[in-house]
């Protein structure tokens, strides 16, 4: 019986604390776009995944062969 007095008051204030964290995440806006974040997993946005160092790798790669210059003589 003692701890009814305890967890009672104890439960009471989780509930306060609960709603009002609820109350400022709806004031803050965090339910504003629901659907956004479904839909931006689908964007492409592969290219800033892309090193640098492959980049530029790849700018290496796809000069013509047959151009000559002073680094490769």
């Amino acid at each position: 019986m003692e701890t009814l007095y305890f967890l009672i008051p104890l439960a009471i204030i989780i509930v306060i604390v609960g709603v009002a964290l609820f109350m400022w995440s709806v004031k803050s806006g965090q339910f504003e776009d629901l659907e956004g974040p479904g839909f931006r997993i689908l964007m492409d946005d592969d290219d800033d995944l892309i090193p640098d160092e492959a980049k530029q790798k790849k700018v290496v790669a796809d000069k013509p062969a047959n151009k000559t210059t002073d680094d490769n003589q």
